[in-house]
């Protein structure tokens, strides 16, 4: 699994999440900060220019965004990574009012 099968499978409300309520955590909980930001960068993007129900997959993602946007290839190839990155679990913090996606570390 990965984070863009999470982004796919999870909602709020019924809605998509939204980078305000979303942090990359290890396995032991610690967030990582440089994941959450890219991660927050592309779901940004995303809610713009993308309608994730109609995306099959993380590649289909990155189309839309080369084809709505001046992005540079070298960022859409980091949202890439983000969305393709592989996940674990998830853990739903309720006091921090967060999702946090577990990652697995690059293979």
């Amino acid at each position: 699994m990965t984070v863009f099968d999470m982004l796919k499978m999870i909602q709020i409300d019924h809605q998509p999440l939204t980078a305000p309520v979303v942090v990359m955590t290890d396995v032991t909980g610690k967030p990582n900060a440089v994941l959450t930001d890219l991660l927050h960068d592309v779901l940004n993007k995303m809610e713009l220019f993308v309608n994730l129900a109609d995306s099959p997959d993380a590649e289909a993602v990155i189309e839309d965004l080369h084809n709505s946007t001046p992005l540079r290839d070298d960022v859409l190839d980091e949202y890439h990574k983000i969305l393709d990155q592989p996940v674990s679990g998830l853990n739903i913090a309720r006091r921090k009012q967060l999702v946090e996606i577990i990652y697995d570390e690059f293979v």
